[in-house]
């Protein structure tokens, strides 16, 4: 398995700092990992479904292995645009994420709650996800949502509840710009989740309807006092980074950027060893 947090000198940990593929969109799989290892980061998460690479294993362990990239942790095809992907039955895509991340060697599966026409589905969630993390020994970890708003209204789009403080999941995903969506502070919700909180999705948000994943430090959750937070507690998951990187003009500035906020989230982890000369911290 891949591991959750790299050596340091001092004996302390050092949390590892990992890039999305979802994060190089409209670049494609393939090219997320090159740019991920020219980026420095120390690994990748599939987010599987946004190319036909994503959800070939065998091609993505060749990625892995051809790039020195490891597959940290799978994202689940939970998406709308991603609902046929490894077939249309919810539970095989669940099973079949647990195989992916098992012959990556990852340990994790992030994987959305299941939405509001999914009855059946939602109906056993909390119960199914604990049975089949138990049976492969994979982490489901279950990411924290948001509900759809329109001007003067929000509705349910998730079953059983786009927030999984209250219920019953062993594993949680926390990704900051969903808080923000929600209008929750995501530093607060890593408190109140403690060991249950493995992994994140570091990004940002200002709380607009619309799911924004910017980089962090550009919205207006406490993410560096977030990542100070895990700094000091137990917390030995994996930091993601899932932004969006759509406006960057070329493949050379999206890497340049990607770049830029790993060595800043590497500052803010207290890494400096880490960062490249002449990287300051953004406050």
């Amino acid at each position: 398995m891949v591991s959750k947090h790299l050596p340091d000198a001092s004996g302390s940990k050092r949390l590892s700092v990992s890039l999305s593929t979802s994060s190089c969109y409209p670049e494609h799989t393939a090219e997320a990992f090159d740019i991920a290892a020219a980026a420095g980061y120390d690994g990748v998460e599939v987010m599987v479904g946004l190319d036909a690479a994503s959800a070939d294993v065998p091609y993505l362990a060749r990625l892995a292995a051809q790039s020195g990239m490891p597959v940290v942790s799978v994202h689940a095809p939970c998406l709308l645009l991603t609902q046929n992907v490894w077939g249309p039955d919810p539970w095989d895509k669940v099973r079949h994420s647990c195989e992916a991340a098992l012959a990556l060697g990852s340990d994790v599966v992030v994987l959305h709650p299941p939405l509001r026409w999914q009855r059946e589905y939602a109906s056993g969630f909390v119960a199914g996800v604990r049975d089949i993390s138990e049976h492969t020994g994979v982490t489901i970890a279950v990411e924290n949502m948001y509900p759809w708003r329109t001007p003067g209204r929000a509705f349910q789009a998730y079953l059983p509840s786009w927030d999984p403080t209250d219920l019953d999941y062993d594993a949680l995903t926390l990704d900051v710009s969903h808080a923000a969506t929600s209008q929750l502070d995501a530093l607060e919700l890593a408190r109140t989740w403690g060991p249950r909180l493995r992994h994140v999705h570091l990004t940002d948000g200002v709380g607009l309807r619309r799911d924004e994943h910017l980089f962090p430090g550009e919205g207006t959750q406490n993410v560096w006092g977030l990542l100070q937070y895990l700094n000091d507690s137990p917390f030995d998951g994996h930091i993601v980074l899932e932004v969006n990187t759509r406006k960057a003009d070329n493949h050379a500035e999206r890497v340049r950027e990607l770049r830029e906020v790993a060595d800043n989230t590497r500052l803010h982890l207290g890494q400096l060893d880490a960062a490249r000369p002449g990287t300051t911290p953004t406050s």
